[in-house]
Order: structure tokens, then C-alpha cells, then sequence
């Protein structure tokens, strides 16, 4: 493969890293490091910016061996970084074990979603990177360290060397059920947006901005639990009486089962089945995540724009995240609520959108996703992160040369 075909999976960013290399082992990794100049790991490609590309090489994990090794004693698992969550899920279900969470998208790396702080949903949940209980690390001289979440590395950008694999906090087994309901006005999240994100183990809302009202209305909840919802006289909207996707126009059959039918965390969790191609395909994504507090103001402030939205956007997601303790999470010490933009494939048109809904977001001080479109000015977006300071000697100890720096990491983390 070459510089030239190398996309993100959007195909709005044409890598321009001139090597690019695949190992089979952690030995081969280990040389490739350290012999490389600069280097990147390039993942599922599931980013919409410059994160993942080098003046130099890109790497991809996809072909070392596939491990995942449980721990039912400490309810742990050692996963292959390269790995997706959905070639990782059955395995944990084997074993009799589950993750608190995922993401709408099967099909991203469990690697990529820690270094970035991908998330699901939940009032309840934190997002996938709270999972990493700790990771390996190939560093710039080719040597292995072990670092533990308290270290800081989890949320790491790929700034601190490439992670060959990952350590997971797992639950027992479970499963879920889920329901889609339709057209609720978003007047009713004045005085039950709190109440509406609680009703379930995972809760996402989705409009379109074409009117003041929400599209859908997921809700993913244990079998036999009564869901909430449908009760009087705060929810108003009508049950889905066949199977429904998000994005509009799109085939219900990519999406996982609905309609209440139970089963397993992973088919359940997800919105989008392993199977199908996930969400609408061609496209660019964005998302905001700010404190949960102003989740309604925010809204009001979306919508006072609705008429520069609706003409660029395939649908948004809104969903709610527990806050954790990791250095670069979006949802450090902040319960949160996450505005997903899943905008039409046109950067010209899409991005002075994205900026004008940045300054009507811009008093709730939103964290943009590390992986998504955005416009926030590098200095603005450094402000809102306290510990980077302590993430910036931690990159400076692991890496001094800067071999996994690149000009995205320049730009937002350390100009100097």
C-alpha cells in the first residue's frame, strides 16, 4: 500500500506518510520502532483529522496475533491492540465476561478508542478508555514498558509510543433489550433531560435540526425492566413499530434488533450491527462534549442555528458520559453530555458550520473529540485540559527524540 491510497475510512484525509509497515510480531514491531525516524500508528482509520498521519511511517497492528487471554480470577483481559471490539466481544462472552460499554460502531479498534476517549452511553457509564486498566507500550528505542491507568498514558493520542496491547476491566455477561421511540418535542427535555438519560442502562437521543424535536429516541435497558418512558405525562412520543435506523434514508437492516427482543451486551450495545457497513458510510463526523449540567441550555443554543445545521448534517447524536480521572479524557472530572455530528461528505460546506456551532457552544467550554472534525483554536483547546502539563513530561520522558510526534500533536499539544 502506499502513501498515495492511504485514507482515513471518511476518505477525507489522504495520508502523506511516506513508509507504511504491517508486522506479524511484537519482535518485528519492536525493530520497526526503533529503527523508524518518525512513526504513527494508523488504526481502523475511524478519524476525521490528521491524528494518525507522520512525515515519516505509519504502522498498522492488524496482523499481529490476535490474543485475547482472560483473567476470570481479576476480571481482566489482555487484548491485541490491533484488535476491534467486535473481533473481541464474542471471545469475552465466551469466557462468561462483558465490557460496561461500547461505542455505536463495532468495527473501531479497542487501541484507537482508548488513546482518543471514544465513547457509548450512559448516565452510568464512563466512556471506553475508563476500561484500560493498563496497556503495553513499544517505545522509541524499541524497548517494552508496562504502565498502569494511574500513569496518565491511557488517553495518549499516540504521542507516547505504539501500544501493542491493552489490559480491560471486564463485567460478567449480560444482556440487553432496546426500543426506539419517535418524534418527541424538544420542549420536554426542559424539565426531563435528566430524567430522560436515566431511563435506561444506555439512552441516545438523535435529530435531524429540521425541527425542534428529536427524530428518535434509543433506549437500551436490561430484559424484564420496565422501561420508563413510556409513561405519562412528560414523554409523548410514539413507539417505533418496526426496526429503525438513525441516519435517515438508511436500511434498518445494518442496525442491531430493537423492538424489545433481548440478547447478548454486544448486539444489544452497539447501534450498528459487525456485519453491515457501519453508520451512513461517506461522511465527516464532529462531536462536543461539555459538562451535563448545560446539556439543555446547549440544546436551545443548537437550535437557534438549526437552519445552518440541517442542510449539512445526516443526523446528531446526544448522549450522556460519566466523568473519570484520565488526563486527556473529554470527560475528565466532568459527567458529560456529547453532541455527535454526523455531517454530508463536503468539507467546504461542513466546516464554517462547525465553527459557527463551536461559538454558540463556546460558554459551556465544549472538548471537542481528539478524532473528529473541529476548528477550536490550538490555545483554547490546551486551556480546558489541567493535567496536560503532567502528560507533556510524561511524553517527554517516554519519548525525547519526539518519534511519535507529527504535526497534529505539534499543533494541539506542544507548539515548543
Amino acid at each position: 500500500m502506499n502513501a498515495r491510497s492511504r485514507t482515513n475510512w471518511a476518505g477525507n484525509i489522504a495520508f502523506g506518510a511516506p513508509g507504511f509497515y504491517r508486522p506479524s510480531s511484537l519482535s518485528e514491531l519492536q525493530a520497526i520502532v526503533a529503527r523508524s525516524g518518525r512513526i504513527r500508528v494508523l488504526g481502523t482509520g475511524h478519524s476525521f483529522n490528521d491524528l494518525a498521519d507522520s512525515p515519516g511511517a505509519q504502522v498498522t497492528l492488524a496482523g499481529l496475533p490476535p490474543e485475547v487471554s482472560v483473567d476470570s480470577a481479576r476480571s481482566l483481559a489482555r487484548v491485541a491492540a490491533g484488535l476491534s471490539y467486535a473481533e473481541i466481544a464474542g471471545r469475552l462472552d465466551e469466557r462468561g465476561f462483558a465490557l460496561r460499554n461500547l461505542a455505536s460502531l463495532p468495527h473501531i479498534s479497542v487501541a484507537g478508542a482508548g488513546a482518543t476517549a471514544t465513547h457509548g452511553s450512559g448516565a452510568a457509564n464512563q466512556n471506553l478508555a475508563a476500561a484500560v486498566a493498563g496497556l503495553t507500550l513499544v517505545t522509541a528505542g524499541g524497548d517494552l514498558v508496562e504502565l498502569a491507568r494511574e500513569d496518565g498514558a491511557v488517553v495518549h493520542l499516540g504521542a507516547l509510543g505504539v501500544v501493542s496491547s491493552l489490559v480491560l476491566e471486564l463485567v460478567p455477561s449480560f444482556d440487553l433489550s432496546q426500543w426506539v421511540y419517535e418524534d418527541l418535542p424538544l420542549e420536554t427535555l426542559d424539565d426531563h433531560f435528566d430524567e430522560l438519560m436515566a431511563s435506561g442502562y444506555s439512552v441516545s437521543m438523535f435529530t435531524d435540526w429540521r425541527a425542534p424535536r428529536l427524530t428518535q429516541l434509543w433506549i437500551k435497558q436490561p430484559p424484564g425492566v420496565p422501561c420508563p418512558v413510556t409513561q405519562e405525562p412528560w414523554f409523548t412520543a410514539s413507539p417505533a413499530l418496526s426496526a429503525r435506523n438513525p441516519v435517515p434514508g438508511a436500511p434498518p437492516e445494518n442496525c442491531t434488533e430493537q423492538l424489545g427482543v433481548p440478547g447478548r451486551w454486544h448486539d444489544r450495545l452497539p447501534h450498528f450491527r459487525a456485519e453491515f457497513k457501519p453508520s451512513a458510510g461517506d461522511e465527516l463526523q464532529s462531536e462536543y462534549l461539555l459538562p451535563v449540567a448545560q446539556a439543555v441550555p446547549a440544546l436551545h443554543a443548537l437550535n437557534e442555528i438549526r437552519d445552518r445545521l440541517a442542510p449539512v448534517l445526516l443526523i446528531c447524536e446526544i448522549r450522556v458520559i460519566a466523568a473519570d480521572q484520565l488526563w486527556l479524557s473529554t470527560c475528565y472530572r466532568q459527567d458529560s453530555v456529547a453532541f455527535h455530528f454526523t455531517w454530508i461528505p463536503d468539507t467546504a460546506a461542513v466546516l464554517p458550520v462547525v465553527t459557527l456551532l463551536e461559538h454558540q457552544l463556546a460558554p459551556f467550554t465544549p472538548r471537542p473529540h481528539w478524532g473528529k472534525v473541529f476548528t477550536t483554536p490550538p490555545e483554547e483547546l490546551r486551556a480546558r485540559y489541567d493535567r496536560l502539563p503532567d502528560f507533556l513530561d510524561l511524553m517527554h520522558r517516554l519519548d525525547p527524540p519526539g518519534k511519535f510526534r507529527n504535526a497534529y500533536t505539534t499543533r494541539y499539544l506542544d507548539p515548543t
